[in-house]
């Protein structure tokens, strides 16, 4: 018996139906360009899966490189947003984007303002050992005729008794008697007298230092140097010689002396503030209790010009109890005086 040979028969496709093979030929996916041409039917109807609801796109980040094409295939639209859904883009949250509530408390409080430094209270005053100390360098300092080693015994003497004078009845801590003569000596030197005027008021503050200075002739030398004085140096020599003046022994001294009317008048006419004030006290301590000589009259003029301009409230007493104490006295008529 003849046999014949097996023809091979063509191979059918795998999917016979038109459709399947249509969509074999033609696959699409996220990375193939989309083919406007090629129209899907719509996937049948299935019953809604209950999902959450589906979250907002993402605002677009400018860190993300833009998109190739506007046109993406809709598979893959589809496929990126389940993608988002699934694991959503997030950009890492920055202060600036979040809202003011959700700002952290230590970047919102601002930092309490440091508060200003107390002040720094004065020094405590010097005890008498101390100051008898201190007192002892600086006689054997004044005393040396050096100008260098005065003006650092002044300085040094200024920094202790300014901040704190001495108090009334200082014992073994008053001034000697040399310490004062060197520092009355002083004040005709132009270099020293600032700082020397600064040590004369703080030491005679207390008041047995004045008695020191009356006798160490203060009086005298303040009143001779006035006039080359200048500021507050001027302002100091004047109130330093009111505290003299409340001696009697320091008023009579400036009494006796040919230069203090002239040169007191000339402080009245020239100086302000409390140097006029100061002035003004000394005419009065001088005058004003009816003992000695008559003053001139220049002294009564300038006192009434001093009352007719600019003058502090106490500048003011002491110059109107000064005219009252000369009228009362028979020693000034004011009103020819005022004419």
């Amino acid at each position: 018996m003849k046999t014949h040979p097996k023809l091979k028969s063509t191979p059918r496709p795998l999917f016979s139906c038109g459709f399947f093979g249509h969509c074999t030929q033609s696959v699409v996916s996220p990375t193939t360009p989309h083919n406007p041409s090629l129209h899907l039917p719509p996937p049948p109807p299935s019953a809604p899966e209950s999902l959450p609801p589906h979250p907002p796109p993402p605002a677009s980040d400018p860190t993300l490189p833009p998109s190739s094409s506007s046109s993406s295939s809709s598979s893959s639209s589809t496929s990126q947003s389940f993608t988002q859904w699934r694991f959503p883009i997030q950009k890492p949250p920055f202060s600036h984007d979040l809202p003011p509530e959700s700002v952290s408390e230590t970047e919102q409080t601002p930092e309490p303002a440091s508060e200003p430094n107390p002040p720094i209270p004065p020094p405590p005053p010097m005890s008498s050992s101390n100051m008898a100390e201190l007192f002892h360098v600086a006689e054997l300092q004044l005393t040396s005729g050096v100008d260098d080693a005065r003006i650092s015994t002044l300085q040094l003497l200024e920094k202790k008794l300014v901040p704190n004078p001495l108090p009334e009845g200082g014992g073994s801590a008053a001034c000697p008697t040399a310490v004062m003569v060197g520092v009355v000596g002083c004040l005709n030197d132009a270099s020293m007298a600032k700082a020397a005027t600064k040590v004369l008021l703080a030491l005679c503050l207390a008041e047995e230092n004045r008695r020191v200075a009356v006798e160490a002739g203060a009086v005298a030398e303040v009143v001779e140097t006035l006039a080359g004085l200048e500021g507050t140096a001027v302002e100091r020599a004047l109130a330093a010689l009111e505290l003299l003046c409340t001696l009697p022994e320091g008023a009579a001294e400036l009494r006796s002396h040919a230069l203090s009317v002239p040169v007191l008048v000339e402080m009245v006419a020239k100086t302000a503030g409390r140097g006029k004030e100061c002035a003004i006290s000394v005419l009065a301590a001088m005058f004003g209790c009816g003992e000695g000589e008559p003053p001139p009259p220049v002294v009564a003029q300038a006192v009434l010009l001093a009352l007719q301009g600019e003058c502090s409230a106490r500048g003011r007493r002491k110059g109107t109890q000064l005219l009252k104490a000369l009228e009362e006295n028979g020693r000034l008529d004011l009103t020819e005086e005022g004419s």
